[in-house]
């Protein structure tokens, strides 16, 4: 990937480092103008990875993952734009919007190829394992499966009349089973060759977040202020942990046995203990609630993205590592 093959109708700041005291400093990204409602790693591409921002100014944004340095801006949606994906090899993205839509983009031109008209928000998009499809949902409380290699076929609707609310999430457990989240407070795994549910859970609050750890392997769920731990492919719930705080979004790193979570409720980063649930740090520097926390493909960093409008990239290594290369 290469910057200058991006549409560039406004350039962003690079980001600066935040004033943490005694503490290494976040990295901060700013050129989003209102709330960051959704972060996405890329899998690593050529010793790299990208981070795509969903954000309400309807302006997904690109970044280089290590450094936060924006790349490019997708222009096109008339709305809100509340999920955006990158597909594993970062060549294609998919945003999920306001508008009525969800887009596919060429993510090195900025292109629009393919956009999937629905009749209410879409509030949430997810490519398959091979990136041969997308699954979106939202609170027409309908999933749906695009295959994109068929633009003309339209959609496949997975489990027609199963959901109670708005589809919050959809990830893929594996190729052939689809994870869905809704505010009905029930997670769905379905099988798609078969369009049957294969396996249900419900939450004791409104399903906020599922998502899957950046090895694929764990599902995380938040729900009020609990988060819940499942195993991928068994669907077998591993722990659930009763939290301080509200979690609008939970991120685990499964080597290093924590996790992070973020909320309306205070604009701190948590971090705590896979094992005992403990809090373990509180990082400051955002200044509004925080929608979204991802772990990069090595768990070297995670990013949140928070009401305030800005994306920072916090260190989770003890060693020298990116633009922290100079840090002890």
């Amino acid at each position: 990937m290469s910057a200058d093959k991006y549409p560039t109708p406004q350039k962003s700041p690079s980001p600066v480092q935040s004033a943490t005291p005694a503490r290494i400093v976040p990295l901060t990204c700013h050129g989003h103008s209102r709330p960051v409602t959704h972060l996405s790693f890329s899998q690593f591409v050529d010793d790299n990875y990208f981070l795509i921002s969903a954000c309400k100014d309807g302006n997904p944004m690109l970044r280089d993952g290590i450094t936060g340095d924006w790349i490019g801006t997708f222009i096109g949606h008339k709305g809100a734009v509340w999920q955006a994906r990158l597909s594993r090899n970062a060549n294609l993205a998919a945003t999920a919007s306001a508008d009525f839509s969800a887009k596919i983009w060429d993510a090195f031109t900025g292109e629009t190829l393919q956009t999937l008209q629905h009749n209410h928000i879409v509030r949430c998009v997810t490519f398959s394992n091979d990136d041969t499809c997308v699954a979106t949902g939202g609170p027409e409380k309908k999933l749906r499966l695009y295959d994109l290699n068929r633009p003309d076929a339209g959609a496949t609707e997975i489990g027609v009349g199963a959901h109670g609310g708005t589809i919050r999430t959809v990830s893929w457990a594996h190729p052939d089973v689809l994870v869905s989240g809704c505010e009905d407070k029930y997670i769905r795994w379905w099988d798609v060759r078969s369009n049957k549910v294969v396996s249900t859970f419900q939450v004791e609050e409104p399903l906020a977040n599922c998502e899957f750890s950046t090895d694929g392997k764990i599902l995380n769920v938040s729900a009020g202020k609990s988060v819940y731990f499942f195993d991928g492919l068994s669907r077998t719930l591993l722990k659930s942990i009763k939290t301080d705080n509200d979690c609008a979004t939970v991120a685990l790193h499964p080597p290093t046995r924590k996790f992070v979570t973020g909320g309306s409720g205070d604009t701190w980063v948590h971090v705590n203990d896979f094992d005992s649930g403990r809090e373990l740090e509180v990082n400051k520097g955002h200044h509004g609630g925080i929608w979204s926390a991802q772990f990069s493909p090595d768990g070297n960093l995670y990013a949140t993205g928070s009401e305030d409008g800005t994306i920072k990239l916090w260190k989770h290594t003890p060693h020298p590592y990116g633009l922290w290369a100079g840090t002890q």
